[in-house]
């Protein structure tokens, strides 16, 4: 690890590249190998062998050759790199959905961000990143093999512990109130099953004006929480969406879309924290017919009854 009171924090190395570091190589086919740097070894291909002391020493930006012939680009990874190789407990949140929560949830220089579960370590990258030095990301995992997972993928990207992230393994209703204190947050990441079930620890724990995102797998855990959020009353209207990333191919007259997409990986959901006993204005708009019928099991906004009919009030 370098000298901690030298280390910037971001994650990002210059220099010539060192013992202990992880490089990308990248052969003609697009195949990518992430290897740690460690002297006298090797790493073998099925083109053949590369000494890690012929990469160490060098800036990053070169092609080797193996001893069979192949050539390799050599680059230490990038943050969005890094995350979809790294080893993982659980699923980790993309790169797509991840810059969609840093940006539009706000997240800044100095913030205290909560962040519940911790999954792989991918998502809190790019917080303690946003956050920086003089921020806190409080994480919270539930199970512990995958919080040691976290553990070792996070202080592996930082080059050591990173002085903003506080890592507890509990459950977030139960240990949240004992870690933050009321309104001392700044944003709220929800990446777990059941968000619906966090909202009413989550608004104790915002400062008025704070943003809590929630990232969901499927459109019933979607709905769940853009209507708890609703039921709730003191945050404001949950704007849902999704984003679809796309890929073109350009080679010469053939301009096209690539047959590969990243599509759906989640839906993300976000809300502002009003101000302790200051309700949020309600939805104009009445629901459509049936959208609250009998079979309708959760909650309800104000104004449409037990059996989706509108109710004054």
């Amino acid at each position: 690890m370098t000298d901690p009171a030298a280390h910037s924090w971001s994650g990002v190395s210059r220099g010539p590249l060192r013992p202990g570091e992880w490089v990308r190589l990248v052969d003609a086919k697009g195949r990518r190998h992430n290897i740690c740097l460690e002297a006298g070894k090797s790493f073998h291909t099925n083109r053949g062998g590369i000494e890690h002391d012929d990469l160490i020493g060098r800036d990053e930006g070169f092609t080797i050759t193996s001893t069979s012939g192949g050539e390799y680009l050599v680059f230490r990874p990038l943050l969005n790199e890094f995350v979809v190789s790294m080893p993982r407990g659980a699923a980790v949140v993309y790169p797509k959905d991840a810059a969609q929560i840093v940006a539009m949830a706000d997240i800044f220089p100095g913030a205290t961000v909560v962040e519940a579960g911790v999954g792989s370590g991918a998502l809190t990258c790019s917080l303690l990143r946003a956050v920086g030095p003089t921020g806190r990301v409080s994480s919270f995992e539930r199970r512990e093999e995958f919080a040691d997972v976290a553990r070792k993928n996070v202080t592996q990207f930082f080059d050591g512990d990173h002085p903003a992230w506080q890592l507890t393994v509990g459950d977030l209703v139960e240990a949240l109130p004992g870690v933050e204190g009321p309104g001392t947050v700044d944003r709220v990441v929800l990446d777990m099953l059941a968000p619906w079930e966090c909202v009413d620890v989550v608004a104790d724990a915002l400062a008025p004006g704070g943003v809590v995102v929630a990232y969901v797998a499927t459109t019933t855990q979607l709905g769940r929480t853009v209507e708890t959020l609703r039921a709730h009353g003191e945050f404001t209207e949950p704007q849902p969406w999704e984003t679809l990333v796309r890929e073109w191919h350009v080679e010469g007259l053939a301009v096209r879309p690539s047959h590969k997409m990243n599509g759906h990986t989640g839906f993300l959901v976000t809300a502002r924290r009003m101000a302790p006993g200051n309700p949020a204005p309600r939805k104009k708009r009445r629901p459509a017919p049936g959208a609250y019928g009998e079979d309708y099991s959760g909650p309800r906004p104000v104004g449409v009854g037990e059996n989706g009919e509108h109710t004054p009030g």
